[in-house]
């Protein structure tokens, strides 16, 4: 599940950095209803696996309000990224 939510994480994070792009002038306009309709599907399966692994890994719920805010805080997804990575090698689970 670890896994699924990583790879979840950093489509995310990178959608974000998109629509952000978009309010920068860096991608057109004409594109904001798709990364926008991308955005949202992306950011709600986050929302769901990030309750499913918090569950299954005994975060606390400090631990789960913090990566769910990191959602929302450009190049965030990074740190969670780190973080998760440790927790798959502590747990002896396979990154890569």
């Amino acid at each position: 599940m670890l896994k699924y939510f990583r790879f979840i994480s950093i489509l995310e994070g990178i959608s974000y950095l998109l629509i952000l792009s978009v309010t920068l002038g860096i991608i057109s306009r004409d594109f904001v209803y798709q990364l926008g309709m991308g955005h949202g599907a992306l950011f709600f399966v986050y929302f769901v696996l990030s309750l499913v692994a918090s569950h299954k890994q005994g975060w606390s719920v400090v631990v789960w309000l913090l990566i769910l805010l990191a959602a929302i805080i450009p190049f965030a997804f990074i740190p969670v990224e780190l973080y998760l990575r440790k927790q798959m090698s502590t747990r002896g689970l396979k990154t890569e």
